[in-house]
Order: C-alpha cells, then sequence, then structure tokens
C-alpha cells in the first residue's frame, strides 16, 4: 500500500498563471502531509514565479532543487522539488501565445504522463496550457484530455471530462455535483454533428460510475437537451426526440436513475438544488458555465477512462493577468486534493477526512 501518494505536477503554458498558483499551492502545508509532491518544470521557470510571488507578499521565498523522478526524499513546503522536461527552458514571453509555450507544456506534461505510466509515480496534476498555443507548436491536439488520452494509446472518444464541484456555496441542497460532456473541445457547428446516441450513453455510464464512488450511493442523474426548451416537441430541431431520448430509455433500462432529456437552462438549477447529482452536457460551454459560476475557484477537472489518475485545475491560463498578483491558486490545491483521494483510494488506504472527495478507482500527434 501506498499511505503517501507521489503526485506530479504540472504548470501548463509558462507565459500563463500556472507557475504561479503552483508555487502558491506548494506552500500549504497540508498538502504536503498527505502526500509526495514534484513539480515538472524548468527550475529557472519556477524562480521566475516565486519571485513575482515573493515580491507581492502573496508567498515566501522558495528554494528550488532538481531531483530525479526516483527521488526518495519528502517534498517540503519550504523546497520546491524539481523534475525537470527534456526541453530546454527559454524564457517564454509572459501573457502572449507563442509556440515555445505550447511547446514547453506539452513537452512538461508528456514527461509527466510517461513517469506515471511506469510507475514513477501515483497521479498526475495539469496546469492550464493555451489551446492556441499548443496548435501553433504544432501538436494536433485541442487541450489536455485528447492529448493523454492519445499519449495513453487511446482514441478522443474513449475519455470524458468530468467537473466536478464538491459542496459548498452555491450547492447547499446538495452533495455535490458532476458534469460530463458528450462533446468537448471542438467548434459548436462540429460539437452538434458529433452528438450521437452512443456517446450519449458512454457519457452517462461513465459520470453514474465516477459519482458511484464519490457519493457512496446510487447517483441521480439527468441528460441536457441540446436545443431551446427541449426542441418544443421538433420545432426547434429533432436531436431530442432522435438521440436524447433514445439514450436515456436505453440507459434507465440498464438500471440508471437518469431523467432526460430536460432543458438546459432550468436543469442546473434544479440540480444545485439538489434534485440531481450529475448532469451530462452535450458540449462545452453548457456544462462549464453553469459549473463556474457555481464555484469556479473550487471545481476540479477529473479526466474519466484514463489508465492514469488525472485531475487538473478548471480555469485558464488567464494571460492578462500574470505577474499582477491577482491569480487564485484555489482550484490547484483542490486538483492536488482530488488527485492524493484518487490514489490513496487506488492503493486500498483508507480515506483521509480532510480530502473532499469520495473513493475513486479509474482505470500524440504532431502535425
Amino acid at each position: 500500500m501506498v499511505s503517501t501518494p507521489r503526485l506530479l505536477i504540472t504548470c501548463g503554458d509558462p507565459a500563463g498563471i500556472g507557475p504561479e498558483t503552483a508555487v502558491a499551492a506548494w506552500q500549504d502545508e497540508s498538502l504536503h502531509a498527505a502526500a509526495r509532491l514534484r513539480v515538472v518544470a524548468a527550475p529557472e521557470m519556477l524562480s521566475e514565479a516565486a519571485g513575482r510571488l515573493a515580491s507581492g507578499n502573496n508567498a515566501r521565498p522558495l528554494a528550488i532543487k532538481e531531483v530525479a523522478a526516483d527521488d526518495p526524499r519528502s517534498s517540503t513546503a519550504e523546497c520546491l522539488l524539481v523534475i525537470p522536461p527534456p526541453l530546454p527552458y527559454s524564457a517564454v514571453p509572459a501573457g502572449v501565445i507563442s509556440a515555445a509555450g505550447g511547446q514547453f507544456a506539452a513537452s512538461a506534461v508528456l514527461t509527466a504522463s510517461k513517469l506515471v505510466r511506469d510507475g514513477g509515480a501515483d497521479a498526475l496534476v495539469t496546469g492550464p496550457l493555451h489551446k492556441a498555443a499548443l496548435a501553433a507548436a504544432g501538436y494536433d491536439v485541442p487541450g489536455h484530455t485528447e492529448l493523454l488520452a492519445r499519449d495513453c494509446g487511446l482514441a478522443d472518444a474513449a475519455v470524458s471530462m468530468m467537473l466536478w464541484l464538491p459542496p459548498g456555496p452555491g450547492l447547499e441542497h446538495s452533495d455535490g455535483l458532476g458534469v460530463v460532456h458528450v462533446t468537448l473541445h471542438t467548434g459548436l457547428a462540429n460539437a452538434v454533428a458529433a452528438i450521437t446516441q452512443p456517446r450519449i450513453e458512454a457519457a452517462c455510464r461513465r459520470l453514474a460510475e465516477m459519482l458511484r464512488r464519490l457519493l457512496d450511493r446510487e447517483p441521480r442523474l439527468a441528460v441536457a437537451a441540446l436545443n431551446p426548451h427541449g426542441g418544443e416537441g421538433g420545432l426547434f430541431g429533432d436531436e431530442e426526440q432522435r438521440l436524447i431520448a433514445p439514450a436515456v430509455a436505453s440507459l434507465a433500462c440498464e438500471g440508471l436513475t437518469v431523467d432526460g432529456p430536460l432543458p438546459a437552462d432550468t436543469l442546473f438549477a434544479r440540480a444545485a438544488a439538489g434534485a440531481y447529482d450529475g448532469i451530462v452536457a452535450q458540449y462545452h460551454d453548457q456544462g462549464h458555465i453553469p459549473i463556474k459560476l457555481l464555484g469556479m475557484h473550487r471545481a476540479v477537472n477529473i479526466t474519466l477512462g484514463l489508465p492514469i489518475i488525472r485531475t487538473s485545475v478548471a480555469h485558464g491560463t488567464a494571460f492578462d493577468i500574470v505577474g499582477r498578483g491577482m491569480a487564485d491558486a484555489s482550484s490547484m490545491r483542490s486538483a492536488i486534493k482530488a488527485a492524493t483521494r484518487l490514489a490513496t483510494s487506488r492503493a486500498g488506504t483508507e480515506d483521509s477526512p480532510d480530502m473532499p472527495f469520495g473513493r475513486i478507482d479509474h482505470s500524440v500527434t504532431r502535425r
């Protein structure tokens, strides 16, 4: 059993706030009490971020030390332990989309993914990358989810993004809310064309399996309609009748507790009031906007379907506030706590009462 799981953290695009949130989260003593942390990043990049935070009185100065992946030392809040990725780091202009930023972000996350798959660590936590920078670097993937799926030898459709919002403000009458998306990082017209009954069913099954472990009971699920007012009986589109309703009927026959299709403009309010534990959203913004309104800084992104544990912040690179002392590390801390809980659960150890997540066991192309 692994009582203290080993976590690898990547910072995402170095031009964004990822390095700042990683450094700020590192100085939370409670995170080190539960996990052995390493950051896969260039030492000089983190030194720059630590310097910016220290000058703004948002963090203490940190000693930064390079270590090997199998270094047995425990991490501490005073000394930031770094595993450099193979790509040499050169200063990337802050707040600017660049191929260099995308390349370095991809190099770090692929290095970390391989270390986890090879048994050098137990889970991966990622900071935000920029999709345009990733594309500029020649990676023909729209984001982390697909990059990691392909790196693990999986098709994009084999994995799902889940946004999990634990109980708290906005969810006072709920045990938490999980949202999985049928389609994800693609244009809206492409997303509508990609919605199929099998994809709806697969997303709902993944959501149900995750929520059973989070809640320790059978979850109450709902599938969102695609069109306004649920399509108004076909007046505003037939996807509800042709795709979504048959998927819901099939899932109900499998024994899932699921309703739908339900109009999205009222569904999330009902779920926040406690009517549902999980929602299947049809496309990215349909699921992301309500969750971020309800609790952006405590939300966590969990990838379902990977052979490794991966959690992430639920925000973007925020180029406009880099170096201004405005970056909020709450989501990074939540993502580290989530990965710690998942890795501890996978190893079969006892649940830790200070982690807000239930027991979970989860089982690249360049242009």
